[in-house]
This record gives C-alpha cells, structure tokens and sequence, in this order.
C-alpha cells in the first residue's frame, strides 16, 4: 500500500441522526460533540440526532454539523491507529482536513464555518443566488457556456467535482439561461441544486471580506502534513499560505479533479472519505477507476474501512 489520504465531504452530505452511534460509543465523540456545543453556544449535537431536517439544511448549522461529524470519524480512524499520509475536503470539508493537519484548533474551526455559513447566506437574498449540476459536458463547454449567459446575470462553473460533473453558480436569471443553454449544448442532465446560496461564485465576495477577519482572529499553524488546497489545486503546508487560500476558496471554484490528481501525485491509492455520505467516494471512480475509496460515516462503514485496511496491511 503506498499512501493514505483522508478526505472530507462538504455541505449536502448531512442527514438528520448523523454521528449518534458514534456518540453512544466513542467518547471521543462525546468530547467534540460537547464542544462544539460549548464554542457555538447551541446544541448542533441535538440537531444532528433530532433534526429538524430544515434546521440542519440552514448553512450556518449544516456547515459546523458536518465538520464536527467528519472530524468526530477522522479521529475515531486515529484511535484505531489509521494515520493519514494526505489529506483534503471539498469546500467546507477543506476546514476538517485542516483541523486533522493541526492547522486549526476544533473549537475555532468550529466557530469559523459556522460564521463562513452566515456570511455566505447573507452575500446573496435567499431567490437571488443559485446553483446547478450539469451532468455529460465537457468543462470548457460548460465554461464558455455560463460566459455567454453572463449578460443576462453573473453565472459560472464554481465546482469541477470530477470528468463529467461540474458545478455552475450565480444569480439565478444567470443560471437559468446557462441551464437552457446547457439543455441544448447536449447535456445529460441539468438540474438546478436546493441550496440557498451561490456558493464559490463572485458574489460571494462580501462573505470572502467578512471570513478574512475572522481568520485574523485565530492561530493558524503549519500542516503537520500536507493538506491539497481547492484554490489551488495544490499542495500546502505554511500557516499563511493557507490561510490566503481559505480566503480565495471562499468567491473561487473548487478543483476538486486537480486536489486528487495532486493526492495521487504524492503517492495516495487509498482514499477514506470521513464523514457524512459517500460523494467524495463516486467522484474519485469517475477521477481514476485504479483508487481505492472507502468511507466511514456509521459503525457499520467504520467497521468494513477497518477490515480492508487490516487485510491490505
């Protein structure tokens, strides 16, 4: 086996009863279900067991609810001597990765996507952002496409996920007329997402601003290994260099293709997605079918990784 990267899944992932077999088990999980509660002042434990589903589907509450999910699973893997050699998330999961790299503390990681939530929900009025998966096109196509549609409003490819998925965001006349545009180009598929907010687009620049003060705020240390940057696509170890980046990553599209070409690069074949869902999972067989993916969101998915990598080893 060569290396092993842990990557870490960002919003859309979270269903209502998230982590709580791991809570009754673990008291790791205990310990960062409590402080999460302790450093956002409310219970996102209570809503990840009990829901409401809508509650959780807020940004401000789903993006700390997975992060504290995927970091809980990270180190569950840990105490069960599993290390990773890499690691990387996709857009929000970029947040756990760096709390697993010790770049971030728990508790300020926490707190800072539960803010990057708020100030991503208050850059665009809820119906005046949206975003859509364009499914069977080539990027360039797609990008060309969401240029052509920007007189009518501000549109373009915000998450290339893998070779024949690929993200748009903007306002939503800009992406409806990409949409239609896309419809007629060939597309398989174009489907417009239920998220409240244009999420990686230029419009959420005011949210960049805001997040850059918050990073101020807290210590940012060097990786204690490499983490891959979804601005960059890239490599990163320096405590200042990825606190840029966590900036740009906010108005800027995640590549996510180029962060695990980059994590097959340094000599990952293993790849464990911690954390809610199984995306990360089917993006990396339509990235490159040699990979080898497993998940651990449950006992049960925790159980079988296990297994695998006991035998592999």
């Amino acid at each position: 086996m060569n290396k092993l990267a842990f990557v870490f899944p960002g919003q859309g992932a979270q269903t209502v009863g998230m982590g709580k077999d791991f809570y009754e088990k673990y008291d790791v999980a205990k310990k960062l279900f409590r402080e999460a509660d302790e450093a956002l002042g409310y219970s996102i434990m209570k809503m990840c067991f009990e829901g409401p589903a809508e509650d959780l589907q807020l940004t401000a509450n789903t993006q700390p609810a997975i992060l504290t999910m995927s970091v809980i699973a990270g180190a569950i893997l840990r105490e069960n001597g599993v290390e990773p050699d890499i690691a990387g998330g996709h857009s929000l999961g970029e947040y756990s990765a760096l709390v697993q790299a010790g770049v971030l503390s728990f508790q300020d990681a926490v707190v800072l996507v539960h803010k990057r939530g708020q100030y991503m929900q208050e850059a665009v009025p809820v119906g005046e952002g949206s975003m859509a998966a364009i499914i069977g096109l080539a990027d360039d196509v797609i990008v060309k496409a969401c240029e052509e549609s920007s007189s009518v409003g501000a549109v373009q490819a915000v998450n290339f996920n893998c070779p024949g998925q690929t993200v748009i965001a903007g306002t939503t006349a800009g992406v409806e007329a990409a949409v239609s545009a896309l419809k007629e180009a060939g597309a398989k598929k174009a489907v417009i997402l239920p998220v409240s907010a244009p999420f990686h687009s230029t419009l959420m620049k005011p949210a960049a601003e805001k997040l850059a003060a918050e990073l101020d705020k807290v210590e940012i240390h060097d990786a204690k290994f490499p983490v891959v940057s979804n601005y960059t696509g890239r490599l990163e170890e320096k405590a200042e260099e990825i606190k840029k980046n966590l900036v740009l990553q906010a108005d800027h599209p995640v590549k996510w293709i180029d962060c695990v070409k980059t994590m097959q690069s340094f000599g990952a074949d293993t790849f464990i997605e911690a954390g809610p869902g199984k995306t990360l999972c089917g993006f990396n067989r339509r990235i490159d079918k040699s990979l080898v993916s497993q998940n651990v969101e449950n006992e049960e998915s925790l159980k079988k990784t296990l297994d695998y990598l006991k035998e592999v080893r």
